[in-house]
């Protein structure tokens, strides 16, 4: 089955047409990368999936159930089954890592001692199994990087949305954590849409690479 779909998604801002008649399909447990530049719409298009933007025209398909449609939104974000790393992590500075990773269960209502399991176990695969009591200003950036990553993870998606996660990070660091989330997402299976502008990451990353050029997608070349 196909995990997403976009079929002829249109997405302007004024004159401007950021996507623009963007077609691409995504197989369950693929590793995708979008690669372009800086303000090519890459972000347009992870949030157009999420559910936090809305596309002027086309159709956005998960797991086969039209999400968006012709400028309506049908699914909304919290009934989508999709975990979000942003840009700028959007931590809560005021929670501990456990309390970050714990909100979106917290949200849907999963029992208390359902919660305190499922976060146990996502701090221990991402390698943070003892620093569950620090709060965000107290870890490191890739320390945190993995705390964003377990709370997009928490509800087990079907599908996880990555905005350029890595940027603000050293080389070194950025590789190793690349590295790490290739061998997450094998060993979980679950199925990851990534945007970036490294072409390097992209191949790093990627099962299949894509290109987001004048706001339409194209296979890139093997």
């Amino acid at each position: 089955m196909n995990a997403l779909e976009l079929r002829g998604v249109v997405r302007a801002y004024g004159d401007t047409r950021v996507l623009d008649g963007v077609d691409l399909v995504v197989r369950e447990g693929e590793r995708v990368v979008v690669l372009g530049p800086s303000g090519s719409g890459k972000t347009t298009l992870l949030r157009i999936v999420a559910g936090l933007d809305v596309p002027d025209a086309g159709r956005v398909l998960l797991g086969g159930e039209t999400v968006a449609g012709e400028g309506r939104l049908l699914v909304p974000p919290e009934e989508r089954n999709v975990g979000m790393v942003f840009q700028d992590l959007a931590l809560w500075p005021h929670m501990t890592a456990r309390q970050n990773v714990e909100f979106p269960l917290r949200a849907r209502g999963v029992p208390r001692m359902d919660r305190r399991r499922r976060v146990d176990e996502l701090l221990r695969t991402v390698g943070l199994g003892e620093l569950g009591d620090r709060r965000p200003a107290e870890l490191s950036g890739g320390q945190r990087q993995r705390v964003a990553l377990a709370r997009a993870l928490a509800a087990s998606p079907r599908l996880l949305l990555l905005d350029e996660p890595f940027t603000s990070l050293d080389p070194e660091l950025a590789g190793r954590l690349r590295g790490d989330l290739v061998a997450l997402q094998e060993r979980l299976r679950f199925t990851l849409l990534h945007v970036t502008h490294d072409r390097d990451e992209a191949r790093a990353l990627a099962t299949r690479v894509v290109l987001l050029r004048r706001g339409s997608l194209d296979e890139a070349p093997a």
